[in-house]
């Protein structure tokens, strides 16, 4: 009898434990802990995209992050909008929104656009070095899920990204100005497509394969990424540099034949 009631109280203290780990486990999955920042870009006066463009970006933006929500929301995660309707919303705002929460990483959902109605496909910003396992995770799920060509993740100090202190990326889910890809983003199946495939990058972004991962967890690749804050700080340079020989020619007399050369090739 003895033995028997043992063997009974270990059962339970084992069933007790594995409830426990489950308990846990399934916890950890939900990301309870983590509070995702879904930015809709654009709103109000701000439609986005390209002047004459017919479909709103600022509309399919937030459709997109509405839907993103309810995936998110029913995964256990503390969802905060950085708006829910059709409002303009300073850049600022959106980049204290997510810093204001600790444990938090921040998404914002856009659309492209281009003058050249061919330019299609898929790409992904951010800016810190902390937030390409979460870039990487995000767009291996939307470019892989999306019939569409996948244009990379690329680094760029965008200013939501740049002033983040968070994980944060900017996710490009298509060019509205391509008729294949406008007429994708259109059907509202698509948009809830987009909205679970960056969900399952947010879910996964923990599972990125870096020097520091386990193999055994680590199923996403990092992706590798064009760096395109170098560009952006050569064309500023330019600028700079254009401005001020203008200043410069304002000042000095037209007869400096040399100089004049100088200014036009500064410029």
């Amino acid at each position: 009898m003895p033995g028997n009631f043992c063997q009974l109280c270990l059962v339970i203290a084992v069933l007790a434990i594995a409830g426990l780990m489950r308990a846990t486990s399934a916890s950890a999955a939900s990301g309870s802990s983590t509070t995702i920042v879904i930015d809709a870009g654009h709103g109000g006066h701000d439609r986005g995209g390209i002047p004459g463009q017919r479909i709103s970006e600022k509309e399919m933006t937030l459709d997109v992050a509405q839907r993103l929500k309810k995936v998110l929301t029913g995964d256990g995660y503390r969802i905060v909008m950085t708006r829910e309707n059709d409002v303009f919303v300073p850049l600022g705002t959106r980049t204290a929104i997510a810093n204001s929460y600790r444990n938090a990483i921040f998404v914002s959902v856009h659309f492209n656009s281009a003058k050249r109605v061919g330019a299609d496909g898929i790409e992904t910003y951010f800016y810190d070095r902390d937030s390409l396992p979460l870039a990487s995770a995000v767009h291996h799920f939307v470019a892989g899920g999306a019939p569409s060509p996948n244009r990379g993740v690329r680094r760029r100090g965008y200013y939501i990204l740049r002033k983040a202190r968070v994980p944060a990326v900017l996710v490009e889910c298509g060019f509205l100005t391509n008729p294949t890809e406008g007429a994708y983003i259109s059907n509202s199946s698509y948009r809830q497509k987009l909205a679970e495939e960056i969900a399952a990058g947010i879910r996964g972004r923990s599972n990125v394969r870096t020097s520091t991962s386990s193999t055994a967890v680590a199923t996403i690749p990092l992706q590798p990424y064009i760096d395109q804050t170098k560009v952006s700080s050569s064309k500023r340079s330019r600028k700079k540099s254009s401005k001020s020989s203008k200043r410069k020619k304002s000042r000095k007399s037209a007869g400096a034949e040399a100089n004049v050369t100088w200014e036009k090739r500064e410029a």
